[in-house]
Order: C-alpha cells, then structure tokens, then sequence
C-alpha cells in the first residue's frame, strides 16, 4: 500500500491531510495497480462563495466534458489508452469530500458512468453555511496527496483546480504550487468568471500567478458562463494528450489561456 505522506507548512493543513488520508484509507478496497496515460485530480470549489449556479455549472461541465466525443477521443488514441481520474470538493482547511475515488477511464461506458457519479453525488450549492472559506492551498496539496497515492503509473500527473476566488486560508498557494511542482506535478486551472468583485479585477492573473505551474501548465476562463463545459472540455483534452493548442484554436472557446512561461508557446 501507498505511504500517507504529507509536506505542508501549516499544521492545520497536515493534520487534515493526515485525517483525510486515514479517512479514506479506511474505507478503501485493495486496488489493482493501474497503468495510463495520464490521471487527473478534478479539484472543484465547494467554499461558500459558490451557490446553486456555479455548483451545477461546475457538476455539469464536468459531466458534459467526460461523456464528450472529443475528451473519449483523446483518451482512445493514448499509448494506454486510458486515463484515471478522481473527483473531490473542497473549501476551507479540514473541508474536503471525495466524490469520485479513482477511477480508470478506457472508454464511453467508463466516462458516462463516471459523468453520472458526478452528476448524482455533486455539490448543488443549497447548503452554503459551514462551509468555510477558499483554501486553494488546501486544494493543492490534498491533490498531491492523491497523486502520491495513486495505486499505479501514469506519464502525466495533473491537479486540476476550479474555482471563483482566491485563496484566503492557510498557507499561500505558491508555497503549495511549487512543492507539487518540485514533485513532477502539474497543476492547471479553470476559472468560473474573469473577476471575484471585491478582491481583484484580475482572477486569471492571479491563477497564473500563484496557482498554476509545472511544464506546459496553464489556466482558462470560459468566454461566459455557458461556454464552462466547452472550456473545460478542450482543457481535458489538452492534459490527456499532453499538448499545446495549435495555432486558431486558442481563442475560439476561451476568452483566456495562458502558459505558465512568460511568454506564450503557441500563436495568438
């Protein structure tokens, strides 16, 4: 079995990373190891900021984005031919709830079945009191954890963070950035607007700031809130096949994307 190791500075962060990890434990069945091309921490915002709108935005566009022909396309055409992925929502420190335990993914009847998952047992937003606050940190470094003990092999490594805020509990999210990265990990981003009102003007500078980072890394913002499953959709494709947009891609579904490099790697 995996260790249940931690590296975090703040020790409220460690001692919920190590409750959730003998949480989980508990209840999880020996795996058989897995081999693929790629697994995904789907890491979604459950703080107190999101209601009922940006929680089925977010339920909802993870669904459409696993049933889709083009995201099942990626995932067939790999060396393996399979991704695993595993989806938790997360909030303050200690607030953390896994929706989706690790599951491989080889073809439509695996990605339906977990859309459907997703789709039954995500967070609606109805019940917002008690939820805490925006922990991206926290978000990070328990996709870490996840990451470190996934029962197999995988050629890319990725948390994927969504969220409509900045982090306002625990340590700073660079810190937490740079040790997934120091790890070989990658972490993306998808915004749920382009501005949290009161905070900054600016969300997506401050993902790539702060949030995102390893090779190839970005974040995206969807043009408007209807076009969330389409921006996550071509994002998911991206992290399964492991490659850049092409030229005239960039901006037909997106109102932003951008590297985590200083400069763009791919025309505008």
């Amino acid at each position: 079995m995996p260790r249940c190791t931690v590296s975090a500075r703040g020790a409220a962060i460690v001692a919920a990373l190590l409750a959730f990890c003998a949480e989980s434990r508990a209840d999880e069945p020996a795996a058989e190891p897995m081999s693929v091309d790629a697994v995904i921490v789907l890491a979604v915002d459950a703080s107190s900021s999101i209601g009922p709108e940006e929680a089925g935005r977010q339920r909802r566009g993870h669904a459409e984005a696993l049933r889709s022909r083009e995201v099942n396309a990626a995932i067939a055409v790999g060396p393996a031919g399979c991704i695993a992925i595993t989806y938790i929502e997360w909030a303050g420190v200690g607030t953390l709830r896994t929706v989706l335990p690790w599951t491989k993914l080889c073809d439509g009847e695996g990605t339906a079945a977990a859309a459907e998952a997703i789709l039954l047992h995500g967070d609606d937003g109805r019940e917002r009191r008690g939820r805490g606050r925006t922990s991206l940190s926290f978000a990070v470094e328990a996709g870490s954890l996840l990451l470190d003990r996934f029962p197999g092999e995988a050629m890319r490594k990725v948390i994927d963070v969504s969220s409509n805020g900045t982090n306002n509990d625990g340590p700073p999210v660079a810190e937490s950035r740079d040790r997934a990265v120091r790890k070989g990990l990658v972490v993306n981003g998808i915004v749920l607007s382009a501005t949290e009102p009161g905070v900054t003007d600016d969300l997506p500078g401050y993902f790539r700031q702060t949030v995102i980072g390893g090779p190839a890394s970005f974040v995206v913002v969807p043009d408007g809130p209807d076009d969330y499953a389409t921006a996550l959709r071509r994002k998911l494709v991206l992290e399964i096949s492991g490659r850049l947009p092409e030229a005239g891609t960039v901006r037909t579904a997106f109102a932003d994307l951008h590297a985590s490099a200083g400069e763009e790697p791919w025309p505008n």
